[in-house]
């Protein structure tokens, strides 16, 4: 198949690499505006979860093909929820076509969604890598699995595809109830981790302040009753939580019980600490903070530990 990805940033490249390696003619689009724009070669260090629960470390180099066709199978989009649009416009001015895999963080609704999307295509999806980039090396972690909206929830033509796409990188496909609300949830999810671990850390040092949150019982046990906060925002939205208990189980028991699991986890899973210290882009996270947080204030749910964390984040990162 041909798959076209754009940009190069971290999940992007990383799933290209993984599409290419499966024998999959793989282009990036990248804007001539991009100080990426003249790359030719990554050098790739990817601990690779899909055949072992602790991930095997491999090292290798990634010949990057820039955009050179009018239609692909498939686009794929991984870029910041507010940069969609662009995205669209772009491909459109250059009359590029394909099914587009949306594999973003999106906060928007269905109705907006649809908007953005003018008239495309398109299958929601999220990754389960993260990573990061520079001009010349792509760190990053990927997982066995990868979260994909139902066919049924869609109307693309070639979901079957899809579906094989993955198959031949060996990656299995979940399918949530319904993918745009598991979204919401997990930014929601995030904005919680990220507003504890930046209050009892240093905000312009993710790495570092998840490294200090999941080697400190006190501050994992903050996350935990901040998540149960903020799974009240998601309800607010029209969220049905109950088609989603298997996401939300581990943060309702007791945190006693709970948070030495999690810590045991961290200490004991290098694939999940490794993803959780990767994601640096502090726009993002800041991002997806402001969001969970504007919706929760507009609804009028009270979240005042979320809030607390959410505020001191937000203040020093101004």
């Amino acid at each position: 198949m041909k798959i076209l990805v754009v940009g190069l940033g971290v999940i992007g490249t990383t799933y290209a690499y993984l599409f290419e390696k499966a024998g999959h003619e793989v282009e990036h689009f990248i804007r001539e505006s991009s100080d990426k724009k003249d790359i030719k070669m990554l050098d790739i260090d990817l601990l690779d979860g899909r055949t072992a629960k602790q991930g095997v470390m491999t090292s290798d180099v990634y010949d990057v093909k820039h955009c050179s066709q009018k239609e692909y199978d498939f686009i794929f989009v991984s870029v910041p929820s507010g940069k969609i649009g662009n995205v669209v416009k772009s491909l459109d001015d250059l009359h590029i076509k394909g099914t587009v895999i949306l594999a973003c963080g999106i906060w928007e609704n269905k109705e907006s969604l649809d908007a953005l999307m003018s008239g495309r295509d398109y299958v929601l999806g999220y990754p389960v890598a993260g990573g990061h980039c520079t001009l010349t090396h792509l760190e990053a972690c990927v997982f066995d699995h990868f979260m994909l909206e139902k066919e049924e929830k869609t109307a693309i033509p070639n979901y079957a595809d899809l579906e094989r796409l993955f198959l031949d990188c060996r990656i299995k496909l979940e399918k949530p109830y319904d993918m745009l609300e598991w979204i919401w949830l997990h930014m929601a999810i995030n904005a919680a981790v990220v507003s504890v671990a930046g209050k009892y850390g240093d905000v312009s040092q993710p790495s570092a302040s998840a490294e200090k949150l999941m080697n400190s019982s006190a501050s994992l046990k903050q996350a935990v009753l901040a998540i149960r906060e903020i799974s009240a925002i998601i309800a607010a939205r029209g969220v049905l939580l109950k088609h989603y208990r298997n996401e939300l189980l581990a943060y309702r028991l007791p945190t006693f019980i709970s948070v030495p699991l999690m810590k045991n986890m961290f200490a004991k899973n290098i694939l999940t600490r490794k993803i959780m210290t990767l994601h640096g882009n502090i726009d993002d996270l800041l991002f997806v903070c402001q969001s969970v947080y504007d919706c929760g204030k507009a609804n009028h749910v009270k979240a005042p530990l979320f809030y607390d964390s959410c505020q001191s984040v937000l203040s020093a990162a101004k």
